[in-house]
């Protein structure tokens, strides 16, 4: 058995900082693979050992119900505490990204720790074409990064229920397996993880120089770009051929080639209408 663990208390840590972390619902472009701001209650996480990672229930400040996963044995070294989430499905992507609000302790503000407090954690990620349960190990995991805060709170902060909250944004990829695991790995922080949000990138469908585009997933990595042609709308033609690439923001970048509209028929507002009448729409948008 472990010897047992010297630990500060968590409790308050996230009263005020929590209210400040929900996220908000995905922004254009981009597709939410989890986003813990949207469940109630635990978030089912696998953590290990078991005197490592807790799974904290309050409420903030508004008495409105919040959950985080906090650890904070800053008084032992050599800390090796993983918290693990749940089996992510890609939905195709290639590359997404991490979104995580988290808390974090200065050190210098802890009495008695000197050399055994840490004020970084590392992020971690796991491909698997399956749900591998509880099976999974460390030593499959691949490193993403060591992150640290922009902002560490003190014992004051504490006393008065204001922490500093900090937001780190970290991609993954490339990805080409069915699905995912993100770790954290704590090695002697004190800290706590308010919301994950995982999601991934697209280029919304469009009409440009009267060809049609369909919405693209971004590609594998920060430069990638993704080449889509287009296709012409009714009653036009290939001038040259018609192509856009999705960026890795998830932008149309400048188009190539076009199409125009064919004899008898003239551009209005991204379609091409014969003179006198009006322009039709696709079966799907027609009211019977």
């Amino acid at each position: 058995m472990a010897p047992a663990r010297a630990r500060l208390s968590p409790a308050l840590w996230v009263v005020t900082a929590a209210a400040a972390a929900t996220c908000v619902s995905a922004g254009r472009g981009e597709v939410n693979l989890l986003d813990t701001s949207t469940i109630h209650g635990d978030w089912g996480w696998l953590t290990y050992p078991a005197h490592g990672w807790d799974s904290i229930n309050e409420v903030d400040e508004s008495f409105r119900p919040i959950h985080t996963y906090q650890v904070c044995n800053v008084m032992t070294p050599n800390q090796n505490n993983w918290l693990r989430t749940n089996w992510v499905p890609r939905d195709g992507a290639r590359r997404v990204y991490a979104e995580i609000k988290f808390t974090l302790r200065d050190c210098n503000s802890i009495p008695g720790v000197l050399g055994t407090c840490k004020e970084t954690f590392n992020l971690h990620y796991l491909e698997s074409d399956r749900d591998l349960g509880a099976s999974t190990q460390e030593s499959q995991f691949l490193k993403i990064d060591t992150i640290a805060a922009d902002e560490s709170f003190t014992g004051a902060d504490l006393g008065v229920r204001r922490l500093k909250l900090n937001t780190e944004v970290r991609g993954v990829g490339p990805l080409s397996k069915r699905g995912f695991y993100l770790a954290f790995q704590d090695i002697g922080a004190c800290l706590a993880i308010l919301s994950l949000r995982i999601y991934y990138k697209k280029c919304p469908a469009m009409v440009r120089n009267l060809a049609a585009f369909s919405e693209a997933v971004t590609g594998a990595d920060s430069s990638s770009l993704v080449e889509v042609r287009g296709q012409c709308v009714r009653h036009s033609e290939e001038r040259d051929t018609p192509k856009m690439y999705c960026s890795a923001e998830g932008e149309w970048l400048v188009p190539i080639g076009k199409c125009v509209c064919s004899a008898g028929y003239e551009e209005r507002r991204d379609a091409c209408m014969g003179a006198g009448h009006m322009v039709l729409l696709p079966s799907e948008h027609r009211q019977t």
